[in-house]
This record gives structure tokens, sequence and C-alpha cells, in this order.
């Protein structure tokens, strides 16, 4: 696929040409692989359960490492010079890089074989971490402050220069998978959409990144992507929390949120235009990464630590309580056949192994019990009462 489109009237065009090459447009679904002997993946463990990451073919823990440390000042106060856990961390700080260095180690030990970034100083701090074993796990990233949420970087010469930019400054050859982060938002018009896709293709073409994607919350055009341009959509991250589930198809004619405007699904639709179809996709987001072959990473499985009642600390009142939340919901999520993995941020080996032993609690009782069930919903509905203001957006994701 040629990704450089000059015009949308040339992307829709091209539509049949990309259906031929990808089995996936005009309602022909791409033919998923059978998966991998999961034994010749990046630190196999067989205490570890391993997913197919969709057309990738890529096997990858059930649970991954994410890249946020939200609570790590708690353990290593040292590396922030100030509250905020991402604006004020001090990545040369001695014990900063030894506490993730040994987080990445146990995640290893464990079979833990993907770790996810999504700034600039986690892309730094994990390929820090990973010198001398990069090969003992699979790497994607998004250095978000230079892609396509911000006006200046939604070319695809800006695309690219950021990309290039990330993989000298963390002497980085490549990345497994380019996620680009697009707008939470608002819905990036047509040219930015094909200059993103652009920027994709050539980092495949050029061999810095293995496998592409996007990042953000918006699942109705996730949905879009998957089907328009599938040559370049091969995994994704978007939320999915303790409290996530579906819910009933939605109507022709029903009006559901795409960013800023509000569609009605059929209409428009009918006139070719897929940045208005992307409204009937929202229901349907699952069903169409199942279709379209596509890997999703969990964000947010604990809603930003709203699901436990400690802050973090190791030795206060609530760990053990909050540690089995953790793997309730580890084991939840995973009853979604069409997340891959869930990608929690873990601030200490602690919380690896916690993480670890969800995974062999899901290998002897993959459903959960109706008690145990029970007491999910419970904990969702405090988690949405705990949620923060600037998070209130994440209750988008109760009814997917």
């Amino acid at each position: 696929m040629n990704a450089k489109c000059q015009s949308r009237r040339d992307f829709l065009a091209a539509g049949t040409v990309l259906a031929t090459a990808a089995g996936g447009l005009a309602g022909v679904p791409a033919r998923a692989a059978e998966p991998p002997d999961p034994r010749k993946t990046r630190s196999y463990n067989p205490d570890m359960v391993y997913r197919r990451l969709g057309k990738t073919n890529l096997m990858v823990s059930a649970v991954c490492l994410g890249g946020h440390w939200k609570r790590l000042m708690m353990l290593v106060p040292t590396g922030f010079k100030g509250p905020h856990w991402l604006r004020d961390v001090i990545l040369d700080d001695p014990d900063f890089r030894k506490n993730r260095y040994d987080v990445v180690s146990r995640c290893i030990e464990k079979g833990i074989n993907y770790i996810d970034a999504c700034t600039g100083p986690e892309c730094i701090a994990y390929s820090r971490a990973l010198r001398g074993r990069r090969e003992s796990v699979y790497l994607g990233w998004s250095w978000y402050e230079k892609e396509a949420r911000f006006p200046d970087w939604r070319s695809a010469d800006k695309l690219m220069q950021g990309l290039d930019e990330g993989l000298r400054e963390t002497q980085q050859e490549y990345v497994d998978l380019w996620r680009i982060t697009i707008n939470q938002d608002r819905v990036h018009s047509p040219r930015e959409t094909e200059e993103i896709i652009e920027a994709l293709y050539r980092a495949k073409k050029q061999g810095k990144a293995r496998f592409t994607g996007v990042s953000t919350h918006n699942r109705a055009v996730l949905a879009m992507l998957f089907e328009y341009y599938p040559n370049e959509i091969d995994a994704v991250c978007t939320p999915y929390t303790a409290d996530s589930k579906g819910e009933a198809p939605a109507t022709e004619g029903q009006l559901f949120p795409v960013g800023p405007r509000e569609v009605t699904a059929g209409a428009q639709a009918a006139a070719g235009d897929p940045w208005a179809r992307a409204s009937r996709h929202r229901a349907a987001f699952f069903d169409a990464a199942l279709k379209y072959d596509v890997g999703i990473f969990g964000i947010k499985p604990f809603a930003s630590h709203a699901i436990f009642k400690g802050d973090g600390n190791p030795k206060g009142p609530h760990v053990e309580e909050d540690n089995r939340l953790a793997r309730l919901t580890i084991r939840y999520i995973l009853e979604n056949k069409a997340i891959t993995a869930p990608i929690p941020g873990l601030a200490s080996v602690e919380e690896v192994d916690n993480v670890a032993l969800a995974i062999q609690e899901y290998k002897q009782q993959a459903r959960l019990s109706p008690q145990e069930r029970s007491e999910v919903a419970r904990v969702g509905k405090q988690m949405w009462e705990r949620l923060p203001q600037h998070y209130q957006w994440l209750m988008d994701w109760r009814y997917v």
C-alpha cells in the first residue's frame, strides 16, 4: 500500500486495492492466522499465558508492563523534584533507574514480554532499562509529545522526524510497535488522518517500526481506522477497566458522539464519508477488532488507581486487599477475548509478582465465579465514585 493519498477522493478510490491486499475492506474480514508456538516467543515462561497480538502474529504475555509509574514517588522519593509523576521525574536519579531496571528484570523473569511506553521520559527510561537485553521483550512506544495530539506534529514528515529523534536519543534501531497517539476528544480531518497513516507506512517501509497502530480513547474512530487502514493498524492502545462491559448494538439513525460533533449513523455514512461512518462503529468496537484482526492493549485497567483503597504505600493497611482487587480486575478483563492484554503501570517488583499471580489464578479458573463477579461489580461502582474529575471521560468506557 502507498499510504500517501493526495486527497480524500483518491483515498476512497483506492479502497478496492486495499481490500484485495489486506482482506479488510468492503465487509471482507481479514483471515486470522493460527497462533504461533508461544514457546518461541521472547522471555517465554510456562507459568505465563500468551495471546496472539492480532495480525502482528506476536505472542505477548496476557498482562504486560504499561509505561506509567504514577505511584512510584512513594517508593523512590529521590526520583522526583515535585509532585507530578511525569513532569517532575528525574530520569538520572540512581534509585529511579534501579527501580525501573529491577521491575523490567522481574517482568522478564515472570515471562512478561511486552513493554509499552507512551511519553518521552518513558521511552528513555525503558530503553535504558533494556540495554544489553533488548531482544528479551517487545518494545512499543508513542512519544506523544511529538505526535498528532499537537498541531505542529500532524504531517508525515514531522511525525517521522519525531520518531527519528526518539530512536537516536534512546539508541534504539527500531521499535516493535509504533502507535501514534491521536486526538482523544476530536476527529482528525481526512488530510490529517492520511498524514498519520503515511507516517506509519514509512516507518514500516524503512524498518524503524515492525508494526504500527494508534492510541486514542475514541473507539468509534478506532473502529473506522480498522476498516479503512488495515495495512497500518496492526494493534492499538485504548481504555478498558474493571467495569467496562458490552451493550446492545446501535440502531440505524442513532446518534453517537465522535469527538465534539454528533452525526447520524446511516445518512452521512451512506454518502461515503468514512469520518461520519465512524459513528456507526461505536457499539461494535470489539467485533470490528476481531473482524480486522487488530491486537488491543487495554490501558487504565485500574482506572488510574480508583479501584484501590490504599495510596500505593507498600506498608499501608490496604496492600493485601488492593492486590487481590488488582488480580480480580486482570482476570475480569482477560475474559474479553478481543483484549490481547491489559497493560498496568507497575511501581515495584511486588506489583509485578502480583499481576503474574493473577495469570496463575486465571489459568486455574478462566471465568470468575458468581461471587467474584459480584465483587468486581461492587468495585466497579466504587471506582466511578472515586474517579477524579479530570478522569470523568473514562466513564464513556463503562459500556463498550
